[in-house]
């Protein structure tokens, strides 16, 4: 039985300025590169199904996000190295999890306040900041864990030397924070300057680890919280912000991008223990390798204590790894992730159902399902 839920409460203004900033003039856009995929229920009776794809519905804004992105951090600097190692993750060829959900939560909340299915300046900017925040996140990662690929391709730590990518993702994180300040929103700036903070412990956090499995759950949970889903909750709450929602309104938003980022990182854990390294684009067991016990091992303690040594030395002594992975494919911890990520994923399809129905409002259920299907 998974009863591990953890809350947390989220404060919300009711009035909000809706100035809105532009990072520069619209750009041309030309054919898109990148092949978008049919979201398609992999699982039986998993979540419920539509014929509508996310990725598709939002083509065209999801360019412009990139597009902005490379421009705003070129506005910024002129040493072509510097760009070159800011914009590297910035290909179009990630997952794009961030700015889709917060693209669709803002032509949701749109259409539900007001029946216009547009976006607001504004609006696109927080989808371009969360995904220059996470990105930002991911190149200090690489640093940190002596990454050797990811998304398919070197990681940027092994293209250039740690100083110099080290110093590229104190950048993005600098132009993101300026960006974030030109919204001229004090609500917004101070809901968007929570997920840097949240980042930064849920690092720390994760390099820590506690006694009793009770403890070590809870703690996971939360670290989890801040270093994955407070960036999608907070984005989702502040686009909600500037369209003026009122508290509830801006609560379910909140939630919905919690419990869909909870999921994805309990998915991401599964995945490290059951996808190719191919599929993944990324080495796998990988977190066993960093000495990390994600839920698939916590879950597993239940079945084999041998485990809470190893979790304790960081899985450090020879053998170590390769005994914790067997261990958890022996016991019931993938299934129990797995249903652990369906429980969030089903309570956000929840949150999504209250808003007014549209393509977009249909597709935040799709985002849901992609989430909990994924298989990279």
């Amino acid at each position: 039985q998974i009863s591990n839920q953890s809350t947390f409460s989220a404060s919300a203004a009711t009035t909000v300025n809706t100035g809105c900033w532009h990072p520069c003039s619209r750009p041309e856009i030309g054919p898109t590169t990148r092949t978008f995929a049919t979201m398609r229920t992999q699982q039986p009776g998993s979540l419920p199904e539509y014929q509508v794809d996310p990725y598709l519905l939002l083509e065209d804004d999801l360019k412009d996000v990139y597009t902005y992105i490379r421009q705003v951090l070129r506005r910024n600097t002129y040493q072509e190295e510097l760009y070159e190692i800011a914009t590297y993750y910035f290909d179009g060829q990630g997952k794009a999890i961030r700015p889709m959900v917060a693209l669709l939560m803002a032509r949701t909340v749109n259409y539900h306040l007001y029946k216009k299915d547009s976006l607001l300046v504004a609006q696109r900017d927080v989808a371009m900041i969360s995904e220059m925040i996470h990105t930002a996140s991911l190149v200090h990662d690489d640093v940190i864990d002596q990454s050797d690929f990811r998304r398919g391709k070197p990681s940027v730590n092994v293209v250039w030397n740690h100083k110099k990518v080290t110093m590229a993702g104190d950048f993005v994180l600098a132009v993101a924070s300026m960006c974030i300040a030109q919204l001229k929103n004090n609500d917004v700036t101070s809901t968007l300057s929570e997920v840097v903070t949240d980042l930064v412990q849920g690092e720390f956090m994760q390099m820590g680890s506690k006694e009793t499995e009770n403890e070590r759950f809870a703690h996971y949970l939360t670290k989890t919280y801040r270093k994955t889903a407070s960036l999608i909750a907070n984005a989702m709450k502040a686009i909600t912000m500037i369209a003026q929602g009122d508290k509830e309104l801006i609560e379910v938003s909140y939630q919905y991008g919690r419990n869909l980022g909870l999921a994805f990182q309990l998915v991401d854990d599964l995945l490290d223990f059951i996808s190719s390294a191919e599929a993944m684009g990324k080495p796998t067991a990988a977190d066993l390798k960093l000495g990390l016990a994600t839920a698939p091992v916590l879950f597993a303690c239940e079945k084999y204590p041998e485990l809470n040594p190893m979790i304790m030395r960081r899985f450090e002594s020879p053998g170590d790894v390769e005994k914790a992975f067997e261990l958890v494919h022996k016991s019931r911890g993938l299934e129990q992730t797995q249903f652990l990520a369906r429980q969030h994923c089903q309570e956000a399809v929840k949150l999504a159902n209250r808003f007014a129905e549209s393509p977009y409002q249909k597709s935040l259920i799709v985002a849901a399902d992609y989430v909990l299907n994924r298989m990279k």
